[in-house]
């Protein structure tokens, strides 16, 4: 029968925290020191790299997980040690090890060198200090008599080679890993207290808010008040301002009331807002409503959009909190309208992530240059009055010698603006779309700034157009059947790194929304996409752009339906594009047989131009026959050459 008994030295104790201490903090650390990703390639005006000298600088030096990890590898450090240096119990029992001779040793050996041992360690012989009690003494003797008998006599022999031990069988002995004074009687108060607190106070308090946390968030990971309020205020015809109101409902729940202080500077705030922002700011109070906690986000917002100082330490902080949680807001304010097919407010949702973004107003269209570096809002309409790009605000500028000429040009050659480079509709293994299939968009985009390094591009003969071209095919092809959303990129191609914000408080990649919208019936056709890591157009490579597909259902109708695909930029204002694309639906019973499938189309011939343009792009052509025509042919010459004989005759 098994004994048990506790682990008075607590060992077994120590080796499981020691295993379990290691597993938790060997793959935490690891990947704490995985480098983050760098982009070298972000935006290098002096106002961004100023901008992320500050993000850095706000970032906390030690965080909650380096003090994790320190605390954890100094307990496991404590436990090591213990463990290193703990006596073990359970021993392998070994008397030449006890004896200190080697295995095998001869038995007249065996007798001599106990002889001797028995002389050193005999307790008669031995005399007791303070660090070998007698008891000590007494026991090494015993063990040394013990170890010789078991080499030597035949009884104890056999019980060392059945049993492990010269004193014949012993029961098993299973250790707890629990001291023994944590089942005492006397401390059964204290341990049921404390099982109490755990079990029956913090447990339940840390699910409890855990559950109820949970049912106040949506998915989208805002508070289920604010969503609410998005659904119950957005309408179909929002305008930008009751948008942009809308929004700013939301401050009261996500931001909890603290102390109402501060009240002079936030109306010192407003006062700057309404003498620079006039009746627009009165339309957007006025949907926003008279919540305190509402208002005071509003102003902050629009002090950021105005890029208004702020004197108040506490209110930079706050209104840097309300900056990085607005993406989140926004995100759900667009699901909200995305679920209603509404067009013209989803795009205003997703036009406000630039315009906070960059710190601008919402307003004309020359509101666009108060992005470029160093150009303040009061100047976009004074500094270059006649320019109406881009390009020809920085030619202008070269042209006044302004000295922030240089970030401008560094901005420029990094700028966001996508370029379309085809859209079209497309169905696996089909020519034609019949209705109700599924059907895909696929989106070639690439970056491609006002003042990117221009590179000539090389002329190809004929046998590169075609090599590039069905090049470019298979591409397609790979990429429709993937079940990747966007296309694979090879290592060269160059990407954006961080965008160019240098008022947004924080690190920020360029994203965009692809949307096929209705424009007729103000209708979003196709949920959108938001997409990244957008190439730079490298005109010598032979897939300077990256796909993009969205997988819709074909409407149920035959007909032709004219879209138009959007992109929309999260980072830059007014830099969108767009694409006019039209899907025609066809009913596959009602076509010809000659083109309901694929395999009995015909090829074009090889002398038409339909025919050569298809050589050119790799596809198949139909040989121009050199033998007689076909058989209708055949008998029309037959019936001119009777002709001609009859008429021979009728000469003769």
């Amino acid at each position: 029968m098994a004994q048990y008994h506790y682990d008075e030295a607590g060992n077994m104790a120590a080796y499981f925290l020691l295993t379990f201490l290691a597993l938790v903090l060997v793959p935490t650390t690891l990947l704490s020191f995985r480098p983050a990703k760098q982009f070298s390639s972000g935006c290098q005006c002096q106002p961004c790299i100023q901008q992320r000298q500050r993000v850095s600088s706000l970032k906390p030096t030690f965080n909650k997980k380096t003090y994790f990890l320190v605390t954890g590898w100094v307990l496991l450090g404590l436990v090591g040690y213990k463990v290193a240096n703990a006596e073990l119990e359970n021993r392998v029992y070994d008397p030449f090890e006890i004896l200190g001779l080697k295995v095998g040793t001869a038995e007249k050996e065996i007798k001599s060198h106990y002889k001797k041992l028995s002389k050193l360690y005999h307790p008669d012989k031995v005399k007791a200090t303070a660090n070998m009690t007698i008891e000590a003494i007494q026991n090494r003797f015993v063990e040394l008599t013990k170890a010789y008998k078991a080499l030597t006599d035949e009884t104890v022999r056999e019980n060392l080679e059945k049993y492990g031990n010269p004193d014949g069988r012993i029961d098993v002995s299973m250790g707890i890993a629990i001291p023994k004074w944590i089942v005492e009687g006397k401390n059964n108060i204290w341990v049921l207290g404390f099982y109490g607190i755990i079990f029956g106070g913090a447990l339940p308090a840390l699910v409890g808010r855990w559950w109820f946390g949970s049912r106040q968030k949506t998915k989208d990971g805002i508070n289920a008040s604010s969503a609410g309020t998005f659904f119950k205020s957005l309408k179909e015809e929002s305008s930008f301002e009751e948008v942009l109101g809308t929004f700013a409902k939301a401050f009261q729940w996500e931001f909890p009331a603290r102390k109402a202080a501060l009240s002079c500077a936030l109306d010192n705030l407003e006062k700057q807002i309404e003498e620079k922002a006039g009746s627009k700011y009165q339309e957007v109070k006025k949907v926003c409503g008279d919540d305190t906690l509402s208002r005071k986000g509003l102003i902050l917002l629009y002090a950021h959009l105005l890029r208004l100082d702020i004197q108040s330490s506490i209110l930079r902080k706050e209104q840097r909190k309300i900056l990085l949680h607005t993406p989140l807001l926004l995100n759900a304010l667009l699901n909200i309208a995305t679920s209603r097919n509404w067009l013209s407010p989803s795009l205003a949702v997703m036009r406000l992530h630039a315009y906070i973004t960059q710190a601008v107003l919402p307003g004309p269209e020359r509101i666009r240059f108060a992005q470029l570096p160093g150009i303040t809002l009061e100047e976009v309409s004074t500094l270059a009055p006649k320019a109406t790009d881009l390009g020809e605000f920085e030619q202008a500028l070269v042209e006044k010698h302004d000295i922030r000429i240089l970030d401008v040009k560094t901005a420029l050659t990094k700028w966001g603006r996508v370029e379309i480079v085809d859209a079209a509709f497309r169905v696996i293994g089909e020519r034609i779309v019949t209705p109700s299939s599924i059907v895909f968009l696929v989106v070639k985009l690439r970056i491609s700034p006002p003042l990117s390094n221009h590179v000539q591009e090389k002329e190809l003969n004929i046998d590169e157009t075609k090599r590039r071209i069905k090049f470019n095919e298979e591409k397609d092809e790979e990429f429709l059947v993937n079940r990747k959303e966007a296309e694979e990129l090879p290592p060269d191609n160059l990407l954006p790194g961080w965008v160019h914000a240098p008022y947004w408080p924080g690190e920020r990649k360029p994203s965009w929304w692809i949307v096929l919208g209705d424009e007729k019936s103000n209708r979003v056709v196709v949920p959108p996409t938001k997409v990244t890591d957008v190439p730079f157009a490298q005109p010598n490579h032979e897939r300077d752009y990256r796909s993009y597909k969205i997988q819709f259902q074909a409407p149920q109708n035959v007909g032709v339906f004219t879209w138009k695909v959007q992109l929309i930029s999260d980072s830059f204002v007014n830099e969108d594009a767009s694409h006019e694309i039209t899907l025609k639906i066809e009913d596959a019973s009602t076509l010809p047989n000659d083109v309901q499938f694929e395999d009995e189309i015909s090829d074009p011939d090889e002398d038409s131009i339909a025919g050569q343009m298809a050589a050119m792009r790799g596809g198949p052509v139909k040989k121009k026959t050199i033998d007689g025509g076909s058989d209708d042919e055949s008998t029309t010459d037959d019936d001119e050459n009777d002709d001609d004989t009859s008429s021979d005759s009728d000469s003769d």
